[in-house]
C-alpha cells in the first residue's frame, strides 16, 4: 500500500511539473522554425552559459535562468529554450510574475532540435 502511494505521488508530482503554467504558451521544435526570422518575437536561452556556447541557436541570446529578464520588451511575444523544456517552464513563470503577458515555452529544447 505504501509503496502505491509512492507511485502515485511521483507520478503526479511529475505531471504537476511538466503542466504548462496558466497563461504560457508551448511549441514545437517544429513550429520554432516556421518563427525564427519573426521581428516581433524575443528569443532568450535559458541555459548556462558552457551549454549555450558548445550549441545554439543563432537567433536566441543567452541568459540563464535566474539572470535579469526585466531587460526584454515587454511589447514583444518571449520564446524561451533551455535544453529540455523544464528550466525554460520555471523561466516563463518568472516572465509572467513580472508582468509579462505574451510568454512561450520551447518544448522539448534544444534535445527536441534538429535545425
Amino acid at each position: 500500500m505504501e509503496l502505491g502511494l509512492l507511485i502515485l505521488f511521483a507520478i503526479t508530482f511529475i505531471v504537476w511539473r511538466l503542466k504548462p503554467a496558466k497563461g504560457i504558451k508551448t511549441i514545437s521544435t517544429d513550429h520554432l522554425k516556421d518563427i525564427l526570422h519573426d521581428k516581433e518575437k524575443v528569443f532568450p536561452d535559458v541555459r548556462t552559459a558552457g551549454e549555450y556556447k558548445l550549441r545554439n541557436i543563432r537567433q536566441f541570446t543567452n541568459i540563464p535562468l535566474g539572470g535579469d529578464f526585466t531587460k526584454l520588451p515587454k511589447e514583444k511575444e518571449i520564446i524561451v529554450i533551455c535544453q529540455s523544456g523544464m528550466r525554460s517552464a520555471q523561466a516563463c513563470k518568472q516572465l509572467k510574475k513580472l508582468g509579462y503577458e505574451n510568454v512561450t515555452n520551447v518544448r522539448g529544447g534544444m534535445s527536441a532540435w534538429r535545425g
